[in-house]
């Protein structure tokens, strides 16, 4: 069995081929069962930690695959000076069940994440889109600046975090890895997103950072950052104002704040999400409809997108 380290992953994938495989699994019938959630109590009162299970497989037969990542959150961590979270994937054959690979989980999600947004944005960001606000500068913002630009004609990239410091050491680490893209620090967020033509949230904030009221007509709003009902990355203008699609319905409607809570409080109905990448895909819903229209895309990920991204890491690697 090959341990495929976090440098191997970057080296065997480009963001426009994970796009394309990606777009491939959502076409396909992999089988997806529900990410399983198991809570470990730590002593002493600590935070409870979690261990997340989320498997899927390809159709049997020939050259079929079998995955499970696995991720360990361990809220204490951080007193410990270690990570709070770590994750691993498990790549298997399908046709024996062999073990092929242990794949570096945080790098595989990373990258699978940030290339789920460039494939919504295929169908929903305008084609001409050559400006984009990054909000939040984590370990998924570079990932998600090169993404898009691997779909999209982006020239002007300006980056907003909380700590300016930050955003501007990441605009300096990427100003000489983009080629053609100018990368600035925004220190006013509102003004940004005003002029954007795609907005791409990360960040784990429990109230919104972006207003509906200043996007632009033809803006695509791209929410990746939370994952629990209890985070909000939009307002509920931004919500009513866009044409709303999610990654996949049963992620959607169950685990994103910015869906699930507006719901809740009548804001809108489930009704309201259009579509998810399967009908994107599959070519059940054209994605977006005219050129003033603004589009929302909320992501929450799915084990489709690991397997995807660690099927074509396989594929990819020298033998």
């Amino acid at each position: 069995m090959r341990i495929i380290t976090a440098a191997e992953i970057a080296g065997a994938l480009t963001h426009g081929a994970l796009v394309d495989a990606l777009a491939d699994a959502f076409r396909s019938d992999i089988t997806v069962p529900l990410r399983h959630h198991h809570p470990i109590p730590q002593p002493d009162g600590a935070p409870e930690a979690m261990l997340l299970l989320m498997p899927a497989w390809t159709p049997p037969g020939e050259g079929a695959f079998v995955g499970t990542k696995l991720v360990s959150v361990y809220p204490g961590n951080g007193a410990r000076g270690l990570p709070s979270i770590y994750g691993s994937y498990v790549l298997c054959n399908g046709e024996t069940g062999a073990p092929l690979a242990i794949l570096d989980g945080t790098m595989l999600t990373v990258w699978r994440t940030a290339c789920a947004s460039a494939l919504a944005s295929r169908f929903l960001s305008r084609k001409d889109a050559s400006s984009m606000v990054m909000v939040g500068a984590g370990a998924l913002a570079p990932h998600l600046i090169r993404a898009h630009a691997a779909v999209r004609p982006i020239r002007n990239v300006a980056l907003w975090n909380r700590s300016r410091e930050k955003a501007a050491a990441l605009a300096d680490g990427l100003g000489r890895t983009v080629p053609g893209v100018s990368i600035t620090v925004a220190t006013d967020l509102q003004a940004a997103v005003e002029e954007a033509d795609i907005v791409s949230c990360a960040t784990i904030s429990a109230e919104p950072l972006v207003s509906g009221a200043w996007l632009k007509r033809g803006a695509h709003l791209d929410l990746v950052g939370g994952y629990t009902p209890a985070m909000r990355e939009a307002d509920d203008a931004a919500v009513t104002r866009s044409s709303l699609f999610v990654d996949t319905r049963t992620g959607g409607l169950k685990e994103a704040g910015d869906i699930v809570d507006p719901i809740r409080r009548g804001i809108i109905r489930t009704e309201d999400v259009r579509a998810d990448l399967f009908d994107l895909c599959r070519g059940r819903h054209a994605g977006r409809a005219s050129r003033d229209e603004i589009t929302l895309f909320k992501s929450v990920g799915t084990a489709i997108e690991d397997l995807a991204a660690a099927i074509l890491v396989w594929r990819s690697l020298p033998v």
